[in-house]
């Protein structure tokens, strides 16, 4: 994957993130996926993570910490942050 590719990876997902497109547990599934290219063991490795917690976190299961969930984006130059709430429709 080259820089622009990234790049326009990196983008999409914050995106999507902030305005709730996409959970928390798929971005690391992608970002792992689509730009490492790393298999569970070795990003969880690289990470400083047990193969579990990544699992857990890629399912959206358990209850990471900020300092997990910033483990894993950091390799991405991201980290855990507060951001607007984008109000949802209702249909009205």
């Amino acid at each position: 994957m080259n820089i622009l590719e990234r790049n326009r990876v990196l983008n999409e997902l914050q995106q999507q993130l902030a305005s709730g497109e996409i959970t928390m547990g798929a971005a690391v599934r992608r970002l792992r996926k689509e730009v490492t290219g790393l298999q569970q063991a070795r990003f969880a490795q690289m990470c400083k993570l047990s193969v579990r917690a990544l699992r857990q976190l890629e399912l959206d299961e358990g209850n990471p910490t900020l300092q997990t969930l910033n483990s894993v984006f950091n390799p991405f130059g991201m980290q855990v942050g507060i951001v607007p709430k984008v109000p949802r429709s209702n249909g009205r």
